[in-house]
Order: C-alpha cells, then sequence, then structure tokens
C-alpha cells in the first residue's frame, strides 16, 4: 500500500465535529481508515450519565512479537467564537493547516493512520487505543479501553500518546511523565444571623479564610530530578451574600493541586481535610483527583523516540514532565508510556493550525519509532 497523505487524513477528521465528548461521523471517519490498512476495529460505549455515555475505539492488527501501542482523543474542545474561518471546515492558507483539532490532537492520529502504511513488513501487534472523552471528565474514556484491551488479551509493550509535546518546534520535547492532579471542594457550615446580633449566628467566613491561609502556608515538596515543586492554588472562594446586614449561612472555596511523584492523590486530600478541620471542624471536605502522576524514567522507549526525531530533524529532543495531565497517566499502569506530537502553540485557541510539512514529518518520526519499537522489544 502506498503511504497516505496526513494532511487528507487530518482534513477529514477535522470536518467531522468532535466537540467533547466525541461521538458518531468521527469515529466513523477513522474507523474507515483503520479497517482499510487491515485493523480489527472494536468501538463501544462506556459509562452512564453524568460522565457518560462515552465512545472510544480499539483497533489492532499482527500477531506473535512485541506489541506497540499510540493513544489519542478523537474530542476537541469547544471552538469559541471569532475564528477566521469555520472551525470544522479545515482550510489550507500559506504553510498551515487550521480547525480545531489540528494539533490537539488529530493530525497526530493522522500522522499516525499515514506512518501504518509504511510499516507492513513488520512483525508483532500495532493497535490504536482511541477515545472520545479526554477533553472532558475522561471518566469513561482511557480507563474503559484498558479494560478492553484486557478482555481481547491484548498487553501494549510500550505506548505512545500523540499529545502536542513539541514546544518550539516538532520533535524538541518528549514527556516522560507529568504532574497528578486534585481538586478539592470545601464548604464551611455557618448559623445565619443578623450582624448586629453576633452571638446569635456563627460566621463560618473566618474560619474558612484561616484553614486557607493555613493551606497557602504549606510546602509539599521541593521538587525532584524530573518534576518541578508540586503546588496549591486556591482556584475559587464563594459566599454568596447580597446582604450587608447578615452573617452567612455558608462560606466554601474550592483548590487545585498539582504534585509530582512524591504523593499520591489520597494522601494529599487527607493533608488538606486534616488543614480544614484544625480550624473549621464541621467543615465538608471533597476530593476528586483527576489523576495521579507518572514517571517512565529515561530508557529503551524514550531513546528509540529520540532516536527517530534525530534521524528526520537532527533535534536532540528534551525529556520534560511539564504541563498538564493526559491520558498517558492511565495507560502508565500498563506499560511503559511517553507523549511526543506536535508543536503545542496554538492548541484550545482560536484558528489553531498546523504546519503541512509539520504533518509530513511527524508521520515519518512517528513510522521510525514503530520500526524501531518493534525491532528492539
Amino acid at each position: 500500500m502506498s503511504a497516505a497523505d496526513p494532511l487528507a487524513l487530518a482534513q477529514a477528521l477535522i470536518a467531522a465535529p468532535s466537540v467533547t465528548p466525541a461521538t458518531g461521523a468521527v469515529f466513523d471517519v477513522l474507523e474507515e481508515m483503520l479497517a482499510a490498512r487491515g485493523f480489527v476495529v472494536d468501538r463501544f460505549l462506556a459509562g452512564d450519565a453524568p460522565d457518560g455515555p462515552v465512545e472510544n475505539l480499539l483497533a489492532w492488527r499482527g500477531g506473535e512479537g512485541a506489541h506497540f501501542a499510540f493513544a489519542g482523543h478523537l474530542d476537541v474542545v469547544p471552538p469559541g467564537q471569532g475564528w477566521t474561518s469555520a472551525p470544522f471546515a479545515p482550510e489550507i492558507r500559506g504553510d498551515l493547516l487550521y480547525g480545531r483539532g489540528a494539533v490537539d490532537m488529530k493530525g497526530a492520529i493522522a500522522a499516525f493512520v499515514a506512518a501504518l502504511d509504511g510499516l507492513d513488513d513488520l512483525p508483532g501487534t500495532i493497535s490504536l487505543i482511541i477515545t472520545g472523552d479526554e477533553e472532558g471528565p475522561a471518566v469513561h474514556g482511557t480507563v474503559a479501553l484498558i479494560e478492553r484491551m484486557a478482555r481481547h488479551g491484548l498487553k501494549p509493550d510500550m505506548c505512545l500518546v500523540g499529545e502536542p509535546t513539541s514546544v518550539d518546534r516538532l520533535g524538541d520535547t518528549i514527556k516522560i511523565g507529568r504532574r497528578g492532579s486534585v481538586n478539592i471542594w470545601i464548604e464551611v457550615p455557618g448559623t445565619q444571623g443578623h450582624v448586629a446580633y453576633p452571638h446569635l449566628a456563627d460566621n463560618p467566613v473566618p474560619k474558612l479564610v484561616r484553614a486557607l491561609a493555613a493551606i497557602d502556608a504549606l510546602t509539599l515538596d521541593s521538587g525532584t530530578d524530573w518534576f518541578q515543586p508540586s503546588n496549591i492554588e486556591i482556584t475559587d472562594l464563594e459566599v454568596g451574600n447580597p446582604a450587608t446586614n447578615v452573617i452567612p449561612r455558608r462560606a466554601a472555596a474550592r483548590i487545585s493541586i498539582r504534585f509530582n511523584d512524591l504523593h499520591r492523590g489520597a494522601d494529599l486530600a487527607a493533608l488538606i481535610a486534616r488543614t480544614v478541620h484544625a480550624h473549621a471542624p464541621n467543615a465538608v471536605v471533597t476530593p476528586r483527583i483527576s489523576g495521579e502522576a507518572f514517571l517512565t524514567p529515561p530508557g529503551p522507549l524514550s531513546a528509540l523516540v529520540a532516536e527517530a526525531i534525530a534521524a528526520e530533524t537532527g533535534i536532540a529532543a528534551e525529556l520534560s514532565t511539564s504541563g498538564g495531565t493526559s491520558d498517558a497517566r492511565f495507560l502508565a499502569a500498563v506499560c511503559p508510556v511517553v507523549e511526543f506530537g506536535l508543536p503545542n502553540a496554538t492548541m484550545h485557541k482560536l484558528d489553531e493550525a498546523v504546519a503541512v510539512a509539520d504533518l509530513d514529518r511527524l508521520a515519518r518520526i512517528y513510522r521510525g519509532i514503530v520500526r524501531r519499537a518493534l525491532a528492539h522489544f
């Protein structure tokens, strides 16, 4: 099979609107691409409301030998208002392809599919792990795909996530880890009353303020060899009291913690609860752990990805753990995983765009990665 044009594949994916949670047409497009390349395709829905159902796609081809997986997502963030061209009508202007998902991450999925056309002679198994809910709650996406892989007896030896990791130019950054994330809601109850009769009321605001001050004073760590220091940020503070002469009945706040691999989300949630309860014993503290920190230490996988990048671009890629969370946090429990993809300057922005030349280069890099991976493992 002659190699497909990643530009045409990216245009086809972008033209199928897929604001998170993605479903339907965009999966039809990808399924058709993969079926034409000899893949077994398993599409399924997972989960119930409020975070589901979510559509996912698992595809594989091959047999005995090493197993290389590519993971990604077809859903995109809402385009917003003010685009120069329609966000789901892919348009080439100059050297750039514009459209929501061009960078994050339909462009990378297109590049990987194009790379497959040069890999027919390889032994082993190649799979794609594609969710429609990475930009949303991510509860019934990649986690459900991992369970589905187990049902099919599929266990990758290594995985590449096609997130847009490059910063200044294609190939300059490989992500070998990500910090974890936990959001925590704090509600302090009180007793409403007239400000002139404070002895008949219980003001929750001072208690919450003292608790937040104590939280703000916490130092979680000073960083590690691969991670920056963990940080706690107060992201919301709400009383909702329009009256000037009323002591409110409640006060609430929300904090967000991004943490490195020295911590676990549950331990941090417990630390915050203890800190809050020291100042507001009746407070309700509700954590939601989005994901744990993970690190794939420098080794064979990151080395072969770096080799493929250098062979195509001449760039010595930097290994990094910067940025927000990704679905690699789930896949890290299955096998070694790294992330590598397009430059990320326009992701989630108006007029998201990818250089057409970068799509071609990325397809060649991905082809080189898979060749090296299946030969090495």
